[in-house]
């Protein structure tokens, strides 16, 4: 089995992004980068360098559905006729039409105020553009073998970045292709999301990333190929600086509440009171998610008030 990298660049702030080609029967794409001219270009090239065009895949899988990820998905299979994989959880995000009204509840809950709304509506319709939905997937879950001619992987359910985020173990050698679960030069942000089980509810996505880089320690990879930047060869170095920066951010932030008590939103603006644009809302995914974590360890304590969910040192 051969793995070879591609990069992709993407409009985001992030940076190219990492596509891989397995190179046995079925050839088989992980991830795809996001629907633009420049990375159709990109990733067009990178195939014929190695060999192949686009009608040449045969299969995709996406480790997630952010449109950096899965953007180009539809293109390509309408091209090749592919069949696409994805993890259940994440699946009705890259099938169906956005209706932008349930999340606003979840930001109103998180104390957005009513003209920032608008604005992050605004700022997730402009992400849209580089994607392009799909008419069906083919759905994967923990554990299910991703087979091919001499070899397979595993799939790894790792939630955190997103519900249905996935790692891929090939296990002759350890070796995991970790989408945004694992990078080498970013924290991957707990992105704020709906419960996959239940839509009402907010998706507890700092406890269930945490669990996540406990199981891949289990594990213990030997070599890590993250979504972006280089490969990670040392887990053990990464789990514990990740491990102590989360603890050090929670500490922070529960030093910066005041008396009276904060919204998330409020919260955030203390945090990162410097995040601007599409940082504004990655800045309150990421408050959320450690408030959240602070209270299911005890540490703090929340009431609703007036429909905004307020916490309590």
């Amino acid at each position: 089995m051969r793995i070879q990298r591609i990069v992709v660049p993407t409009p985001f702030k992030v940076g190219p992004v990492n596509v891989y080609l397995i190179e046995e029967d079925p050839l088989t794409m992980i991830d795809t980068g996001p629907h633009t001219d420049e990375a159709i270009r990109a990733l067009k090239d990178g195939l014929s360098k190695l060999g192949h065009g686009i009608a040449s895949i045969k299969r995709i899988i996406l480790s997630h559905a952010h449109a950096d990820h899965f953007g180009m998905a539809r293109l390509i299979a309408d091209e090749s006729d592919a069949k696409v994989y994805i993890h259940a959880w994440d699946a009705p995000d890259v099938t169906s039409d956005t209706d932008y009204g349930p999340f606003k509840q979840l930001l109103a809950g998180a104390g957005v105020p009513h003209e920032v709304l608008d604005k992050l509506e605004a700022g997730s319709a402009q992400i849209r553009q580089y994607e392009r939905r799909l008419d069906s997937v083919e759905v994967l879950n923990d554990g299910d073998e991703i087979t091919f001619e001499h070899e397979s992987l595993s799939v790894v359910h790792t939630p955190g970045h997103t519900p249905g985020s996935i790692c891929l173990m090939r296990g002759s050698n350890r070796l995991m292709l970790s989408g945004d679960t694992i990078l080498k030069n970013i924290t991957p942000n707990p992105v704020l999301n709906h419960d996959p089980i239940n839509r009402e509810k907010r998706f507890q996505s700092l406890g269930e990333y945490l669990v996540s880089l406990a199981r891949i320690k289990s594990i213990a990879p030997t070599l890590l190929k993250g979504g972006h930047g280089d490969d990670i060869d040392d887990y053990d170095e990464y789990f514990n600086r990740l491990y102590h920066f989360t603890k050090s951010r929670q500490e922070k932030l529960i030093s910066l509440l005041p008396p009276s008590g904060a919204s998330a939103w409020d919260a955030s603006l203390l945090l990162f009171p410097g995040a601007r644009g599409e940082n504004r809302f990655l800045a309150l995914s990421e408050t959320v998610a450690h408030l959240d974590f602070a209270v299911a360890e005890g540490k703090l304590s929340s009431d609703v008030v007036t429909g905004k969910e307020i916490y309590h040192d």
